[in-house]
C-alpha cells in the first residue's frame, strides 16, 4: 500500500513595495535658477575682487588722462582731444575688464570645480553663464565711472536721449561679445596663467585702431589693418553717438562686428566646454 506524502511548496511572499528601497532620482532646478546661482557667486567674487575692480577702472582712467593731458596739446592745440578719445577709452576699459574672465573660467575648468557640479543635478555649462552676466554688469558699472571722469575733465557729449540709449546698447553689446571671446580664452587655455597671456594680445588692438589718432595718420600699411579690424568701426559709431561725427556705415559694421564676434565665441566656448567638461 502505497503512502501519499503531502507535497510542500515553498511559496516565497512577494515583496510589498513599500519595504523596498526607493531609488532616488536628482530633479534639475527649473528655469534660471541655476544661471541666477552661478550670476550671484561670479558677482560676490568681483566685489570681493577689489583690486581686479580697481585696475579695470583706473588703468582707462589713467591712459585717458596721459592722452588727454600729455599728449592732447600736440594732437588737438584747440583742446578738444578729450571729446575724440572718450570712446577709445571706453571701449579699453571695456577690454580691461572683461580680460579677468577668462583667468576665472580657466580656475575653474582646472581647480576641479566642473567636475564637481557634473555630480549635482545642476547645469555645469551655467557657470559659463555666471561669468559672462557678471562681468556684463561689472564692466558697465566701470564704464560708467570712466564717463564719470572723462565729463570731470572736460568731455561734453551732445549725445540726446536716443543716442545715449544706443550708446549703451552698443557698449553693453561689445562687452557681452568680448567677454565670450575671453571666456572661450579660458577654456581653451591649459592654465589661468596662459589663459592671461592669450587674453591680453586682444587689449593691443584698440591701439591700432582710431581710438587715439585717425587712421589716415598711420603708415599705408598699418592703416590697412586699422581701418578693417572691428574695434575701428564700434569706436566710429560711439564717437558718432556721442559727439555727433559722421555715421556712415559704421553703425551697421560695429553691430555687425558684435554680433559676428558674440556668434563665433559663444559657438567656440560651447565646443570647448562639452570637449572638457562633458555635455550636460
Amino acid at each position: 500500500m502505497s503512502h501519499s506524502h503531502p507535497t510542500t511548496t515553498s511559496a516565497t511572499a512577494a515583496p510589498n513595495a513599500a519595504d523596498l528601497p526607493r531609488r532616488t532620482t536628482r530633479t534639475r532646478p527649473r528655469g534660471f535658477s541655476t544661471e541666477a546661482t552661478f550670476i550671484g557667486r561670479s558677482l560676490r567674487h568681483a566685489v570681493r575682487d577689489v583690486e581686479s575692480m580697481l585696475m579695470a577702472v583706473a588703468l582707462p582712467v589713467m591712459l585717458m588722462l596721459m592722452f588727454t593731458f600729455v599728449f592732447g596739446g600736440a594732437l588737438d592745440p584747440d583742446g578738444g582731444y578729450v571729446d575724440y578719445v572718450v570712446p577709445g577709452i571706453i571701449l579699453t576699459c571695456a577690454g580691461f575688464g572683461a580680460a579677468s574672465t577668462s583667468l576665472s573660467v580657466a580656475s575653474d575648468m582646472t581647480s576641479g570645480f566642473v567636475d564637481r557640479l557634473r555630480t549635482m543635478p545642476v547645469r555645469a555649462s551655467a557657470v559659463i553663464t555666471g561669468h559672462v552676466a557678471a562681468s556684463l554688469a561689472r564692466n558697465l558699472f566701470a564704464t560708467s565711472v570712466v564717463l564719470l571722469v572723462a565729463v570731470a575733465i572736460g568731455f561734453r557729449p551732445s549725445a540726446g536721449v536716443g543716442e545715449w540709449l544706443a550708446t549703451i546698447g552698443l557698449v553693453a553689446l561689445y562687452i557681452l561679445a568680448i567677454t565670450y571671446l575671453f571666456a572661450a580664452i579660458g577654456l581653451a587655455a591649459k592654465s589661468p596663467e596662459s589663459a592671461n597671456g592669450y587674453g591680453f594680445i586682444l587689449l593691443f588692438l584698440p591701439y591700432v585702431s582710431s581710438a587715439f589718432v585717425p587712421v589716415e595718420t598711420m603708415p599705408r600699411w598699418l592703416e590697412v589693418f586699422a581701418d578693417n579690424q572691428p574695434i575701428t568701426p564700434i569706436i566710429d559709431a560711439l564717437r558718432a553717438l556721442l559727439i555727433g561725427t559722421e555715421m556712415g556705415a559704421s553703425g551697421y559694421l560695429a553691430v555687425g562686428w558684435c554680433l559676428l564676434i558674440l556668434a563665433v565665441a559663444a559657438v567656440w566656448a560651447a565646443v570647448l566646454f562639452n570637449a572638457k567638461a562633458g555635455r550636460r
